[in-house]
């Protein structure tokens, strides 16, 4: 019976353990709020999440502010779903831009990304021993981001700015909670439609998140005998990245036929990473995306990401990349995405399917 209880506590424990390996990390964790690296959009996690330089519609809420001044309609929407681990993880987001004039636009975008339904036995058995199934409860460990988001265009043709204010939430059950606020910057450049360029700020002044814990007395007794730290309330800090892009269009023939190309280079600034550039101050994830298509109708698009060396049963390390293939379809203002992702070991292949659609809306005639 006890074992059964020290088990059960022990598995809410890593329902929130990264907020204790926060407090031991000094306030500024390595993947804090990583639920927002992510990605959004089918269209640009088919293409590996390379999407800084070219991304110009609601979804650059998320990869760069900057490229909302491509959105040229009254309003644009934007909507994903996926599920991670056999559909235990799911993600979600809503997006939606609004041209203000010629040169500016605005957007909102927000994202949850949740287990749900997770079984809370801390009750199941009382201080006699006995056993009350009726004591079973559920709750979520979610995750909460809302990003506004303003981007410009500046007097230099071709070149754009844009911020976001974000606001993050996140829960895990009645047992912890968190708000956190941060801001974003973004810049694109654009040449002849060809060559485009972008950097992204993210966290650029370190966001942070405030936690509050409220764990019974039964629940602090438990982590304590099993050698678990118990968390405190605390703030936890999320330090800047940098996103660099670079992107080139090709046009194959004069039928309509293109290929695009896109490479990202992630600067973190919160220590040595497994990326495949690394150092004890910052390290640069790259990634890579492709696409051909023919005029806006259709799309076809692949990219690798995550590249990083991993050590084998055999303490042998070997390169592995997280791939992932995608095709998009565009019917006058109608988008529909799909995007076929792994999550970056080859040796366990846990493969995500990603959809997502995408309205542009026309101003009603009865807004003035």
């Amino acid at each position: 019976m006890y074992k059964l209880t020290l088990f059960s506590h022990t598995i809410l424990f890593f329902c929130f353990s990264f907020v204790a390996f926060s407090q031991s990390d000094k306030v500024a964790p390595k993947y804090s709020n990583e639920f927002l690296s992510i990605g959004i959009g089918a269209d640009a996690l088919g293409v590996g999440n390379a999407n800084v330089a070219q991304t110009g519609n609601v979804n650059s809420g998320y990869w760069n502010p900057a490229g909302l001044t491509r959105v040229d309609k009254w309003l644009d929407v934007g909507i994903m779903h996926s599920e991670y681990f056999a559909g235990i993880a799911k993600y979600d987001y809503l997006g939606l831009a609004h041209s203000i004039d010629s040169n500016s636009t605005m957007g909102f975008s927000a994202l949850r990304f949740a287990v749900d339904n997770i079984p809370n036995t801390t009750q199941l058995i009382d201080q006699q021993g006995n056993i009350n199934y009726s004591k079973i409860s559920s709750f979520s460990a979610a995750d909460y981001a809302f990003l506004f988001s303003y981007a410009r265009k500046l007097k230099i043709p071709g070149l754009s700015v844009g911020g976001n204010f974000k606001i993050i939430h996140r829960k895990v059950g009645d047992f912890a909670k968190s708000w956190g606020f941060g801001l974003d910057g973004g810049i694109q450049y654009q040449i002849d439609n060809k060559w485009k360029f972008g950097v992204m700020a993210r966290d650029i002044t370190s966001t942070f998140n405030a936690w509050i814990f409220t764990l019974d007395s039964q629940t602090k007794e438990v982590f304590s005998q099993t050698g678990n730290e118990i968390p405190e309330n605390g703030l936890e800090l999320t330090l800047p990245k940098f996103i660099f892009g670079g992107y080139r269009r090709f046009e194959l023939g004069k039928k309509g036929f293109y290929n695009t190309t896109e490479i990202n280079f992630d600067l973190s600034t919160d220590g040595r990473r497994n990326t495949l550039i690394k150092s004890n101050v910052f390290s640069v994830d790259p990634h890579l995306g492709i696409s051909f298509g023919f005029k806006k109708y259709v799309a076809f698009r692949a990219g690798v990401s995550n590249v990083q060396y991993i050590q084998t049963i055999d303490k042998e390390k070997k390169l592995n990349i997280q791939p992932s293939i995608g095709v998009g379809l565009n019917i006058k203002n109608f988008s529909l995405d799909y995007a076929f992702t792994d999550i970056g070991d080859a040796s366990v292949a846990l493969y995500s399917h990603v959809i997502s659609l995408r309205i542009q809306l026309d101003k009603p005639n009865n807004i003035k």
